[in-house]
């Protein structure tokens, strides 16, 4: 008879749990799942585009509502429509994060990519201002995608992948927020602009503005069916205890495993327990993703207003097609750079010293605006692609940063519900962007002759305030990352857990395997 006495560190895996099962497969591929990396890229890019698809033609749909009483106060009406959407998705995002951690990320994401096709129709078909606010608003309540996309995307790769599938997400979104306006730039008033293809009797020229929402609504429709193949992530283990706790598979299922922690009861009940609000790391990185969306969205909808407003309120006199011209360029240069170039650069410099400096580097880009304003011609299209183009490509790359300080302070079974708070927060802020963003645009239509900062010198102004208070918050002591090296392992301090013990009873060529437990487990930082 021989006695062993060895450590167990295998780590266990469940047959009926597809977050088990997506381990295994990325545990044995080590390659680029480029195949999951496509699903995220379609879901987040369904989940964006009517977000602000609206902005180039929202200038001219309420002026057609005959809401506002002088032109000047269109920019305010329209700031309420834009606002909407995103005051909808902020009181539902932590139920969807919620729903997402119990039942699964697939069905939240189905659920979103399916209201798009419904609400966003709807939208383009309203015939007065209150319709309109109402389908936004709904569309924003059940658009709850993004929160369970980027706890998908964190989760479907290896840890060296992981900055990769967050850049996806968030090239994916700002590509949406161009292609978006890029679309409803080319295809909205489509009997003015191709009245060989449209006539002024037809759906969509009764209808001005539901051809941009009908194109996206089929996509969202495409994505929804290609939605049923989407791997789950989420773990769900609903064995019996009993039934394995006296097995050799108890074995495997010991605390020392490296993942062991999201698996065994009593732990769960713990980290449960653990408020997320009380998660420094998480919570610091949510505010900085909040002031920076703040920042992002009024620019979104300023840009557009300001491109189409008249040469006399300092604008540009762009038409529609000529925004989505711009945008169009933007997203072309964008897509280039998030493949190719983030993840170098994020490699070398890290998301936080990244993310800070396209936060500086944007600060002039926006002082030039209203002084390419006085431009015409070529010069005046060279500038402001360039000047779009280099601001969206800082932009997108302030926001992958703090997508990747999120997933990264939180456990996996955690990150719906974290992604949901982050998501009710920056929807919160990002409602009172197009609210402000409008209210401010108006403002500055009024005051062209002022001293200080006239017309629309305040707006930049006031856009370039927000983006440096939003890089402050990047310094320590306030933004307290979690580092990367950190996980949650099992500890042998103070004898808060010893390992297992494997008793070897070898006795006429028969071997018997006695598992003898030690202390439960507690798990610790190192």
């Amino acid at each position: 008879m021989a006695e062993t006495g060895v450590p167990l560190l295998k780590k266990v895996y469940y047959d009926n749990c597809p977050g088990c099962k997506q381990d295994q497969i990325n545990e044995v591929n080590r390659g680029i799942p480029i195949k999951e990396f496509l699903y995220i890229w379609i879901v987040t890019l369904c989940t964006t585009l009517p977000i602000s698809s609206l902005f180039p033609y929202l200038y001219f749909m309420v002026r057609d509502f005959h809401i506002a009483k002088r032109e000047q106060d269109i920019g305010f009406y329209a700031g309420y429509i834009g606002s909407s959407f995103m005051f909808g998705r902020a009181l539902t995002s932590v139920f969807w994060g919620v729903i997402a951690d119990r039942y699964g990320r697939k069905p939240v994401i189905i659920l979103g990519t399916t209201s798009v096709v419904l609400f966003n129709t709807l939208f383009g078909l309203s015939t007065n201002f209150w319709m309109a606010i109402s389908m936004r608003f709904l569309l924003g309540c059940f658009n709850g995608l993004l929160g369970p996309i980027k706890a998908y995307a964190s989760e479907v790769c290896r840890r060296e992948y992981q900055s990769l599938s967050m850049s996806l997400i968030s090239t994916s979104w700002g590509i949406g927020l161009i292609i978006g306006p890029a679309l409803g730039g080319f295809l909205a008033q489509p009997a003015e602009k191709y009245p060989n293809l449209f006539s002024v009797d037809s759906l969509f020229g009764r209808f001005p503005y539901f051809l941009p929402c009908l194109c996206i609504s089929v996509f969202a429709m495409v994505v929804s069916v290609v939605c049923i193949w989407l791997p789950e992530t989420l773990h769900i283990h609903r064995e019996n205890k009993k039934d394995i706790s006296n097995s050799y598979e108890a074995l495997e299922a010991s605390p020392c495993g490296s993942d062991l922690k999201e698996n065994n009861e009593g732990t769960d009940k713990r980290e449960s327990g653990t408020s997320l609000f009380k998660n420094w790391p998480l919570m610091s990185a949510i505010i900085v993703y909040c002031a920076f969306s703040l920042h992002d969205m009024a620019y979104s909808e300023i840009f557009s207003l300001w491109a189409v407003s008249d040469r006399k309120y300092g604008g540009l006199s762009f038409s529609t097609q000529d925004v989505g011209v711009v945008l169009a360029v933007s997203g072309c240069g964008l897509l280039v750079f998030q493949l190719f170039l983030y993840p170098v650069v994020e490699r070398i410099l890290g998301p936080i010293m990244l993310s800070r400096l396209a936060a500086i580097l944007s600060v002039p880009v926006l002082s030039s605006y209203p002084f390419i304003a006085m431009l015409s011609g070529v010069t005046l299209t060279l500038l402001i692609n360039f000047a779009s183009l280099l601001k969206n490509v800082l932009s997108v790359t302030v926001i992958t940063g703090t997508f990747i300080l999120q997933n990264n302070a939180v456990p996996q079974h955690q990150r719906g519900a974290a992604n949901g708070i982050a998501m009710t927060a920056q929807s919160l802020f990002k409602a009172f962007g197009p609210a402000g963003g409008g209210a401010l645009f108006a403002l500055a239509q009024k005051r062209q002759s002022a001293s200080f900062l006239p017309g629309d010198h305040l707006v930049f102004f006031i856009l370039n305030m927000v983006e440096l208070i939003a890089v402050l918050l990047t310094f320590k002591p306030f933004l307290a990352p979690q580092s990367a090296k950190k996980r949650i392992i099992p500890s042998t301090h103070n004898n808060q857990i010893k390992p297992a013990k494997i008793t070897i009873k070898q006795k006429n060529h028969k071997m018997k395997i006695h598992y003898s437990p030690r202390h439960s487990m507690q798990p610790s930082i190192c």
